[in-house]
């Protein structure tokens, strides 16, 4: 194993779980040991229990592993969790009651007051709340969140602006069909369409939103002040989640101003240089007609959020369009760099 951590993921088989795999394929810190699916899959190699829906080749080495059921036991401490909604709730609690560190996708336990909603760039120093969720809940492990796919694409968005005082945020999405998973929105239903609800959507990147931005205390984290309000939309798009975001401010420093703190925002992982951090965590575009999914989303092995086109809105102060690849920064990859940020201060002892 090269002295690398060995890691589980959980949901193995999924269209989130799949991306864990692609990620950690040759990750300079991380190797998986270990893959846990529902007991259909459970007992098969992984090869033989999925259909691969990537755009590069499975890993060899995980492609004949024996898939385990995701029950605790044999799986190493460090797990990724790319477990559907409807199970991950119950069975991320069951590890992290075992021992396991649980770095997981899924919203289920995203607004527990001691579970860290964490966007590394944006709000690291939530990872302390660890430490309170062992006193609180008695886990010998924990669980690590990152925030819905969307919400990720809007609060690296906004992070940088917090400076000039974030008072009201209306953000329109167009979310991209792998979005939801595998086989998804049917073709007749997406096609030269776009369907006006993601269900469940808004009230994630309303509330989440505020978590991120907010302020960690000892027992918990006190929510930013800032009003979010969000519409959200399926498009026939494969790969990138575009938010059109309008924003008002407590102070008005001017659209060269704003631009810049966009351009100039980093955080702990470029500091430290960690695997999966892209060099410019948000990419400021002065092309009229940019940032595009089909042009954007893969920038930095999928890790960098786009956003152009800021100008002045006669309703409230700015508007702006960001973009994100969904399924990396919004999801698997966000997990990872948790991980490695995690790695970094010593959660992993």
């Amino acid at each position: 194993m090269g002295g690398k951590i060995e890691v589980g993921v959980l949901g193995a088989t999924g269209t989130v779980g799949q991306e864990f795999v692609a990620q950690l394929a040759d990750h300079p810190w991380f190797t998986v040991s270990w893959i846990g699916a529902s007991e259909r899959s459970a007992g098969k190699r992984y090869r033989d229990a999925t259909t691969w829906r990537l755009p590069v080749p499975r890993p060899d080495r995980v492609a004949d592993m024996v898939v385990d059921m995701v029950t605790p036991g044999r799986a190493p401490r460090l797990l990724f969790s790319g477990l559907d909604a409807s199970v991950a709730g119950e069975v991320e609690t069951a590890f992290a009651e075992q021992g396991h560190l649980v770095v997981s996708n899924a919203r289920n336990h995203r607004m527990d007051p001691v579970v860290p909603l964490v966007i590394p760039e944006v709000n690291a120093d939530h990872l302390r709340l660890l430490t309170a969720q062992a006193e609180s809940k008695g886990w010998s492990g924990g669980i690590v969140t990152n925030p819905n796919c969307s919400t990720v694409v809007l609060a690296m968005a906004v992070a940088p602006l917090r400076q000039f005082g974030l008072r009201q945020i209306i953000v329109s999405t167009l979310q991209a069909v792998s979005g939801a998973g595998y086989p998804g929105v049917a073709s007749l239903d997406i096609l030269g369409n776009v369907v006006p609800v993601v269900p469940g959507e808004e009230a994630k990147i309303e509330t989440e939103t505020r978590k991120v931005l907010g302020q960690v205390t000892d027992a918990g984290v006190a929510v930013h002040p800032v009003t979010v309000s969000a519409s959200t939309t399926r498009v026939p798009v494969i790969n990138g989640h575009t938010e059109i975001v309008t924003v008002s401010l407590e102070s008005d420093p001017g659209p060269e101003a704003l631009i810049a703190a966009l351009r100039g925002f980093s955080g702990r992982p470029q500091e430290m240089g960690l695997p999966s951090a892209p060099r410019h965590p948000v990419l400021y575009l002065d092309e009229e007609d940019r940032p595009q999914p089909r042009l954007d989303a893969d920038r930095d092995n999928g890790m960098t959020i786009c956003i152009g086109r800021l100008r002045a809105c006669p309703v409230l102060d700015y508007k702006f369009v960001a973009m994100g690849h969904n399924t990396v920064r919004g999801a698997a990859g966000a997990a990872v760099l948790n991980a490695e940020l995690l790695k970094l201060d010593g959660g992993l002892g």
